[in-house]
């Protein structure tokens, strides 16, 4: 008997900011990305635009909605609340998880709970929140990781930590003997090479150490607005480290595509695991949300 379980992956919907917080959260980086926003950010990211998306998501009934961060942009109070409706109208709790990116956590809050607002969909219950977490849905485990830390000014940078990564890799190797598709939420780029050291995740090799004792099926990220299929040579076999481009592009910009969004069909059946993998998408402003590309994700031959 095959069990197929079906995942929609999106990733920085950059919601537009809401202003007027008290100046006190006010610094340096705030003004410089609400600088970036009204220049160049806004013309791009359009709230319309992922809700479409969505939209045509829910409408192929996928079992669960992952998203890897960037819901908001400034890191400014109402922003979380705002989010966290937003949140609400893509689904509940128990259909839809995310993880941080960069914009979630972003500089001071001052006391302010943050992405703690958004616990019930990180795993979490009244505002509290661990990391990594698990949720299993049927045959698949997501394991949620947090590499969303403040940097400076011009900085994006991301970073788990010593012990995050070490529960990780104890939670991959015990959801792996319970059988499970164990699939890996993050927001930065999980490879080194794949962003630069003021945008990548300064202890990428760490987790690549990880995961190369085969410790997952498929690995989700976001962050750089792009769609990508990497391989990861790994003790039980290559595992697939797939990005996605912003889910509220409404235009192409620089080498960033329009919105889109993964969809992956997990077909488990004895002790192996097929993967179809499906990017769904518009070209451009005012374009029908339509099938870019569909393949079975299979590690290319040497």
């Amino acid at each position: 008997m095959t069990e197929a379980f079906t995942l929609a992956h999106f990733s920085d919907v950059h919601l537009p900011p809401v202003l007027g917080a008290p100046w006190s959260y006010w610094n340096a980086k705030r003004v410089l990305g609400s600088a970036n926003w009204l220049r160049k950010r806004k013309r791009v990211h359009r709230a319309a635009v992922a809700d479409t998306l969505i939209a045509d998501a829910k409408a192929l009934r996928p079992d669960h909605i992952a998203i890897t961060g960037d819901l908001i942009n400034l890191g400014l109070p109402m922003e979380y609340q705002s989010a966290l409706t937003w949140l609400k109208s893509v689904g509940a709790p128990a259909d839809v998880t995310v993880v941080p990116g960069n914009h979630d956590i972003y500089s001071s809050l001052h006391g302010e709970p943050g992405v703690a607002r958004w616990a019930e969909y990180m795993g979490g219950e009244n505002e509290t929140l661990a990391f990594p977490f698990v949720r299993r849905l049927g045959p698949v485990a997501l394991v949620g990781l947090n590499s969303a830390v403040e940097t400076p000014p011009f900085y994006a940078s991301g970073k788990l930590g010593r012990h995050q990564l070490e529960i990780a890799g104890e939670l991959l190797r015990d959801l792996g003997e319970e059988g499970l598709i164990r699939v890996v939420l993050i927001h930065h780029p999980p490879l080194p090479h794949l962003a630069s050291a003021r945008r990548g995740l300064t202890d990428a090799a760490h987790l690549v150490h990880l995961l190369e004792r085969g410790t997952a099926e498929l690995v989700l990220y976001g962050h750089n607005h792009r769609t990508r299929v990497d391989w990861l040579p790994a003790r039980e076999g290559a595992i697939p480290i797939v990005g996605i481009g912003s889910a509220s592009a409404g235009v192409v910009h620089g080498d960033e595509p329009a919105a889109s969004y993964n969809l992956f069909t997990f077909f488990k059946s004895g002790n192996g695991v097929r993967i179809r993998h499906i990017v769904r998408g518009i070209e451009g402003e005012d374009s029908c949300v339509r099938k870019i590309s569909e393949t079975i994700l299979e590690a290319p031959k040497r």
